[in-house]
């Protein structure tokens, strides 16, 4: 491989196909500048949109449009800082009503130190979006049966948590995510908790489609190079997925064969 993703390895989520398979965020970098460098760093084709959070409309300050291009990457508005269906509903319906946007990221917060998913909050905003024509990926807690019932309620994506949002300590819970994932038949993704290369890189080996970033690249000492790291950690990832790991045994088993020696 040349470090670029194979043209024929592609995931869709609803009706849309990319190539790479890395998301990254619009948030905690030092200015919108910075933010576009690391997400062409990482080769990522979908960045993800606070919409409470960055400047797409008051022209009097630096706006996120004029580095992060629209015609160069798609926009995946999210409802970050959101702790009620309502607030996610009106906060996306004035995103499309912005921008255009129905292809979108719910998250609805619990109002505790973690941070993890209201899930029941979250379950009746996806079916409020899903009935006013939004096509939604859901980032959810790693729960295989919550993650089947967003998934009947019409998710185009689940979106489960590796670990609390920001807290870079990577996948807490491979069992569970190894369920939701086998279980699933609409695009997995990882989102929150990735803290550097070799997470992403287990997430892809398990059999995620995509890994979605912020902090883990806006908070490294060298944004840039992280972004880097993390798009060959998702392409290894990916590769190691479809190349299929080799049996772990419990005693050696030697390279070499150990008869007929000299």
């Amino acid at each position: 491989m040349d470090g670029s993703q194979q043209t024929d390895d592609t995931w869709s989520v609803a009706g849309r196909t990319f190539r790479s398979r890395l998301i990254v965020g619009t948030g905690k970098y030092k200015d919108y500048a910075q933010n576009a460098a690391a997400a062409e760093a990482a080769g990522a084709e979908i960045v993800t949109v606070a919409l409470r959070r960055v400047n797409l409309s008051d022209r009097s300050q630096p706006m996120l449009v004029d580095h992060v291009k629209p015609d160069r990457f798609t926009f995946l508005p999210n409802t970050a800082g959101c702790f009620t269906g309502e607030d996610a509903v009106r906060t996306l319906r004035l995103a499309r009503e912005a921008g255009g946007w129905d292809l979108v990221k719910l998250e609805v917060l619990s109002q505790t130190a973690h941070l993890l998913p209201d899930m029941e909050e979250t379950l009746r905003a996806l079916k409020l979006l899903i009935a006013d024509g939004f096509h939604v990926m859901v980032y959810c807690s790693d729960d295989p049966v919550y993650a089947k019932k967003l998934e009947d309620a019409g998710a185009a994506a689940i979106m489960p948590a590796a670990a609390p949002i920001g807290s870079g300590r990577g996948i807490q819970n491979f069992l569970n995510l190894g369920l939701i994932i086998e279980q699933t038949k609409v695009p997995v993704l990882v989102d929150a908790g990735v803290g550097t290369a070799s997470d992403a890189v287990v997430a892809m080996e398990l059999g995620c489609d995509a890994v979605m970033t912020n902090t883990a690249i806006a908070e490294a000492r060298d944004p840039i190079r992280m972004a880097r790291a993390m798009k060959h950690a998702v392409i290894a990832g990916r590769e190691a997925y479809l190349a299929g790991r080799m049996a772990k045994r419990m005693y050696a088993d030697p390279s070499s064969p150990l008869s007929g020696l000299i």
